[in-house]
């Protein structure tokens, strides 16, 4: 099992075909959420809407989109953290704000939403969805003030956690990033066109420049090819989430202003230095890990084959009827090279292992395909808490780092050395200030506190997994 992806935001501002160009960003921002897309355009007047569950292929086709109307869009795909699968949960999320049109597309986790609901339905209010980008709009409501930029601020006072936001009036897009930072989220031009994107490969598919990050606590607004910029919170200790390095964003993308392909290489040569292994080959968990293998390769001076082939056309709804075709669900996505594994001693470089499930079966496969010996390298420090900015994460009952050594791990997996990049290693290795990023996932040190946890941690044990 991997870690869910939080959300993807693309918007387009002074286009006539800005439908067109938010389903191009969406679709480069597909690894960000599989779970439902959306778009929402403005023609100047009116508002035009098509959401759906599903990827960005299968939610939009030409006739959709060219019923979106307009020169202004916004979209959003989404993987779950907060709220169910369902399509009252689809965003962009458009309401009616005092008398206007309004849609709002989020990405990230706000850690008090839950007590703020609660508080509000108490006092009379009524919610459509499931979501927390929804009690973002039900304070902005409640606000005494008469401009959309004022009452962002003012239900931006209210809450806690991780937020990118692309908010929609009939004429304007406005560019919101929460006072630590956590997700990435950029803008750029092409022409008199604004374009803001989650990640720069969202850019680049629709040929817009680059011109740089929102700030943490920057609220960016563009309208009529013109950008104004405010801060609307004070400074605040920057919480840059440091999984979007390791697995979330795209290699070619850039986030938080460094190369991820960069970086990760970076990891691998770290990991190489701090974890080396006796070994013939090294070979990646494609696709996310590629990267990081090359650099443990490149520092070690173990050779790099493709000893895994990846499937790339395993929908996300494949079924698995019974239990039997459940079991080989791992070889549905990955299958060894057998001719180029056998009788060696092979180095397998992921980025993160979470509950160990699949890895064990990936494990078992390649000794299945006469793997001499097995020594696993981990691109990132054990995962030991849950997260509760903007990823879905098991409780912490269910990682198995925060139930078993690494010793109970490497028995589990089966496998002849298992070897972790260190806190320190991966810090130093993103060419960033070390204290500039989230590592709560590692540490349980949490930047943005709440008095009643998201989710529940867990701590009971699974007996199957620590021998």
């Amino acid at each position: 099992m991997s870690l869910k992806h939080e959300c993807g935001l693309f918007g387009v501002l002074g286009s006539p075909d800005a439908s067109g160009l938010a389903y191009l960003g969406l679709y480069s921002l597909q690894h960000r959420g599989q779970e439902s897309s959306g778009i929402v355009t403005s023609d100047g007047e009116c508002f035009h809407a098509h959401k759906a569950l599903g990827l960005v292929n299968e939610c939009f086709e030409d006739e959709i989109l060219a019923r979106l109307e307009g020169s202004l869009a916004i979209g959003h795909n989404r993987y779950s953290t907060t709220g169910s699968t369902r399509t009252s949960n689809i965003q962009p999320l458009v309401v009616d704000l005092k008398g206007k049109p309004l849609a709002i597309a989020h990405n990230g986790n706000l850690v008090n939403a839950r007590e703020l609901r609660v508080v509000m339905e108490k006092e009379g209010s009524i919610f459509q969805s499931t979501m927390d980008s929804e009690v973002f709009v039900h304070l902005m409501a409640k606000s005494k003030k008469d401009t959309v930029r004022a009452m962002i601020e003012s239900a931006a006072d209210g809450v806690r956690g991780a937020y990118c936001l692309l908010l929609m009036t009939v004429d304007s897009i406005i560019a919101v990033r929460d006072p630590n930072g956590f997700r990435p989220l950029c803008y750029g031009r092409k022409g008199d066109s604004i374009y803001f994107s989650s990640e720069t490969c969202g850019l680049d598919v629709v040929d817009a420049k680059y011109e740089r990050e929102i700030e943490p606590g920057e609220m960016v607004i563009a309208r009529g090819g013109e950008i104004a910029s405010e801060r609307f919170a004070p400074p605040a200790k920057l919480s840059l989430c440091v999984f979007e390095l390791i697995y979330f964003s795209r290699p070619d993308s850039l986030v938080f202003g460094v190369s991820v392909d960069e970086v990760r290489k970076a990891f691998g040569r770290r990991l190489a230095a701090e974890q080396p292994a006796d070994a013939d080959l090294v070979i990646s968990v494609p696709d996310s890990s590629n990267a990081a293998a090359l650099g443990y390769s490149m520092e070690s001076g173990i050779p790099l084959e493709h000893g895994l082939i990846r499937n790339h056309y395993v929908g996300r709804t494949f079924i698995y009827p019974t239990r039997e075709l459940r079991d080989h669900r791992v070889r549905i996505k990955y299958n060894p090279v057998r001719e180029l594994l056998k009788d060696k001693r092979v180095v397998v470089v992921d980025d993160s292992i979470v509950r160990g499930t699949t890895s064990k079966k990936l494990m078992r496969m390649l000794r299945s395909a006469g793997v001499k010996e097995i020594h696993v390298r981990i691109s990132s420090p054990p995962i030991r808490y849950p997260c509760f900015y903007g990823i879905d994460t098991p409780t912490r009952g269910e990682l198995i780092a925060a139930n078993c050594s690494i010793e109970e791990i490497r028995q589990y997996l089966e496998v002849d050395s298992l070897g972790y990049l260190s806190v320190e290693g991966l810090l130093e290795s993103t060419g960033l200030p070390p204290d500039d990023f989230c590592v709560a996932c590692f540490t349980g040190d949490y930047p943005v506190r709440f008095t009643s946890e998201p989710r529940k941690l867990a701590l009971e044990q699974f007996d199957d997994w620590c021998v």
